[in-house]
């Protein structure tokens, strides 16, 4: 199991957001960089890097992602938010991010999606946001006809890096994961599969693993101090 700490972007500052809300901000740091060095000198070797803005189609959030990624805090960074074509994508990956998260496309265009995976292979990451086990796209305000797990399904075959399972609801509220969500999909899936969404404590990352999740991305409960960093990466190390 890898903790990954979640560093979301919006208007050039450090956020975290209850439940996907943008009316519910309750962390906002204005310095993205340091957050991203505190994180790596604690001792994370993973972060995970999302445009918000970029994401929901309010803006973009670009210098401040090339600033981290050109401070190379640490080797594997995983940049997503409003990732939508391939010029984006080989950027990202010029400027150091060691894979790139897809959602929206990844999920409304099959053949595009193939296409990507086929150029980077294993270094790919799909998001599966789900509000209620019911798949949701641009920045978690259209409803997908398929279920989380019935997408899912259909990944499978590919040479992906990992499947991202955010349970969007869940964002935020450090009212624990859906494990049972988390444990159906880690079972059917033969991707890797990183949960997020609702993470609380070290009991909760315990569980994860014990199901077959490979990571977890945690943002508020790191954020408020509900989770110890050094003890997490002391149970869970690189």
């Amino acid at each position: 199991m890898q903790v990954i700490p979640a560093i979301d972007l919006r208007d050039g500052a450090c956020v975290q957001l209850v439940g996907g809300s943008y009316a519910d901000e309750r962390v906002r740091i204005a310095d993205p960089l340091a957050v991203a060095e505190n994180w790596a000198r604690l001792g994370f070797g993973r972060i995970h890097l999302v445009d918000l803005d970029a994401a929901t189609g309010r803006g973009s959030n670009k210098d401040a992602v090339r600033t981290i990624l050109d401070a190379r805090v640490t080797s594997q960074v995983q940049c997503g938010g409003g990732v939508r074509d391939l010029a984006t994508i080989a950027e990202l990956f010029a400027a150091g991010a060691s894979e790139v998260v897809l959602g929206t496309r990844a999920i409304e265009d099959r053949p595009w999606l193939d296409d990507v995976v086929l150029r980077y292979p294993n270094r790919i990451i799909v998001a599966a946001d789900t509000r209620g086990r019911q798949l949701v796209t641009r920045g978690w305000s259209e409803i997908d006809p398929r279920t989380v797990i019935d997408f899912v399904d259909q990944l499978t075959s590919l040479p992906l890096a990992a499947i991202l399972v955010t349970a969007v609801d869940r964002e935020g509220r450090m009212e624990g994961p859906d494990l049972a969500l988390m444990e159906k999909i880690a079972l059917r899936s033969k991707v890797p599969v990183q949960a997020s969404g609702g993470v609380r404590g070290a009991d909760d990352l315990r569980t994860l693993a014990e199901v077959g999740v490979s990571a977890a991305i945690i943002g508020m409960a790191l954020y408020t101090g509900m989770l110890d960093p050094q003890t997490i990466i002391e149970e869970f190390p690189e």
